[in-house]
Order: structure tokens, then C-alpha cells, then sequence
């Protein structure tokens, strides 16, 4: 009853911000006999909602699973599945060409080097103001007018979301499949999950806040695929979760290699990345090290969030949507670890 009361108490206190029009939290233990869920603005745990980055976690299952069927592997050179011209001069650092030295292992981890596009501006910006769709080709030459930050060596991590819609390009050449259809057939069938889906054509898209702003975006949502564009609900996003962290889908013992882990660039605050998931240390400064433990999982830039926290084997899913401060779900979800008992 005190943990409820708890979690209650901190969801409350971030949907008062007036930057909050919407939100849901859904909490389980593994075993489901501890559950509880919050809605706010007349979003529940079976609204659909925008996953965002959260869905890099679908591209990470489908990678190992194909990994473990040996289908690829993470020492796979990037230029094995891209046309040479495409990748040429997208690395270029210090005078060095490192475009066709990267590895799977390099995007799966966020080591590659690559810069942000969004760096750059205008792919967002131009969102707030309009709809449209955008290729991976189109998001590699942007990527290509921007500086590289370190030479792929394995040792640095920096959050670029062109890794990820590189994975979606090479799940799809290996499996002969579009995305879409793999996700399907890979998780959310075996799953039971009915309300997620990588949405085509006239498929539905929630909107998503800008500020006080409520947009309607379905061109570039379903443009950005690998990178996390799937839509769900709560309910099923803790399903798919649970499954994740349960070995489900790839065993558990790989995550003795993907857990290790770097430190993301500062604007991402205390996140640290592993092998295809964001990991957050609780005792530290950002916590005034009262926290114990750490949280694994995603958040999304416009305000989803789907984390485990294994010192109290709980499950935290949801989403804010707030694109404008993709900091709050961070903020809310180590404040909720720092409330249960």
C-alpha cells in the first residue's frame, strides 16, 4: 500500500506541470501480481500511444534474434548491406574515411560516431510545422554535412538515431521483409499484442504535443522506422517489455555482453547506453547518490518511457507526451525507483 501511495504521489505531481496535457503510467512486478496504472487526461493503459525511441528496444530484440540465428552478426561491416556510394563520406573524422569500417556492433551500442542529425536542425523544426516523409537515404546525407565526434573505436558512445534506422535497413535485407512485417512476425504476434503495430499508409497515428500544440505527423513518424516509430499501449508495451528483460526472446546471458555500458553526450543527462538500451545509475549525483541500483530500458523523444529496475524487480511503462521536454519521463521514472520500498 505505501509503494501505490508512492508511485501515485510522483505520477500526480509531474502530470501538475502545465506542460503535461496527457499521460499514462502502468507499474508491474515480473509475477503481475503487483500492478498499478494512472491515467491523466483521459489517456489509459489501452490508449494508443506513440513509442517513439522506446521502439528501438523492437529493433534490438530483432537484431539479436537474427544474431542468434545466425542470420547476421554484430561484427558485420555496415558496408556488407549499403551500396558503397551511400556510406561514402558519412564518417569522415580527423581525414579519416572510418564510413565502411563501422560495425553492427557500432550502431547497436551508439559507438559509431555518428552525429545527430537533428543537430543540424530542420527535421524537427520542420516538423512542428509540418507533415512530411523523409528516407534513410535523405537522413544519411544530412548526417553527412555534420562532423563525426570520435573515430569508432568502441570506447565512447554518442545518441545518434541514424544507428538505429541503419539497423531497420539491414533487418529488412536480411529478412527479405519489410519492417513492418517483421515486427509482426517476430514479436508482437508471439506476444498476443493486437493493438501494436509499425503503421503504413492509412494505418493510425496518435498526435503527439509540441508545447501546447497538439500536431498530427503520420508522413514522418512512419518514416523514421528502425529508429522507433511503432504505436501501442501501456497494457502491451509492459507485455513486450517483460519479455525483453525475461529472455523471451534471446537468452538472458547475452546481456552479460550488451550491458556495457558508456556515457551518452551531456544534453542526454545521466543516461548511459549498452547493447541496444539506455541504462540510468541511480546512486549519483543527479540523485545525490540516495539512489540504489540502476533503471534499463528506453525513453522516446516525445515523452513514452518503458524501464526495469531490478533492485525492486519492477516495471515502469507509459508515456507523457511532451515532445518539447523529453527530459520528464527521465526525471519521473528515477524519481518512482526512488519511491518504492
Amino acid at each position: 500500500m505505501k509503494n501505490i501511495k508512492a508511485i501515485e504521489k510522483v505520477f500526480r505531481k509531474t502530470t501538475r506541470s502545465k506542460k503535461i496535457h496527457e499521460a499514462v503510467l502502468l507499474v508491474e512486478n515480473s509475477k503481475g501480481d503487483f500492478s498499478v496504472n494512472y491515467g491523466y487526461g483521459g489517456q489509459t493503459i489501452d490508449t494508443p500511444i506513440y513509442s517513439a525511441s522506446v521502439g528501438k528496444l523492437f529493433t534490438t530484440a530483432i537484431v539479436l534474434m537474427l544474431a542468434e540465428d545466425k542470420k547476421l552478426s554484430l561484427d558485420d561491416l555496415v558496408g556488407d548491406y549499403f551500396d558503397e556510394s551511400t556510406l561514402n563520406g558519412l564518417h569522415v573524422y580527423n581525414g579519416m574515411e572510418y564510413s565502411h569500417t563501422l560495425t553492427l556492433s557500432n550502431l547497436l551500442f551508439q559507438t559509431s560516431g555518428l552525429p545527430e542529425y537533428e543537430d543540424k536542425g530542420g527535421v524537427i523544426e520542420r516538423a512542428i510545422k509540418e507533415d512530411y516523409a523523409i528516407s534513410t537515404e535523405e537522413l544519411i546525407e544530412i548526417t553527412k554535412t555534420l562532423k563525426p565526434r570520435f573515430a569508432p573505436s568502441g570506447k565512447k558512445a554518442f545518441y545518434s538515431d541514424l544507428n538505429f534506422q541503419l539497423l531497420g535497413e539491414i533487418v529488412e535485407k536480411v529478412t527479405q521483409m519489410p519492417l513492418e512485417k517483421v515486427f509482426k512476425d517476430y514479436l508482437f504476434e508471439p506476444l498476443g499484442l493486437t493493438k501494436t503495430y509499425m503503421p503504413v499508409g492509412d494505418d493510425f497515428v496518435p498526435n503527439v504535443y509540441y508545447k501546447d500544440q497538439s500536431i498530427h505527423r503520420p508522413k514522418l513518424i512512419m518514416s523514421l522506422r528502425g529508429g522507433g516509430n511503432a504505436i501501442t499501449t501501456a497494457r502491451e508495451l509492459m507485455i513486450f517489455l517483460k519479455a525483453f528483460f525475461n529472455g523471451k526472446f534471446f537468452p538472458q546471458s547475452l546481456f552479460k555482453k550488451l550491458s556495457q555500458y558508456k556515457k551518452l553526450q551531456m544534453t542526454m543527462g545521466p543516461i548511459y547506453y549498452g547493447g541496444g538500451y539506455m541504462q540510468i545509475p541511480l546512486g549519483t549525483f543527479f540523485t545525490l547518490f540516495r539512489g540504489k541500483g540502476e533503471l534499463i530500458g528506453h525513453s522516446g523523444s516525445t515523452g513514452s518511457f518503458a524501464f526495469y529496475y531490478p533492485e525492486k524487480d519492477l516495471y515502469f511503462v507509459g508515456d507523457v507526451n511532451q515532445m518539447a521536454s523529453p527530459g520528464i519521463p527521465i526525471r519521473m521514472v528515477m524519481k518512482l525507483a526512488m519511491a518504492v520500498e
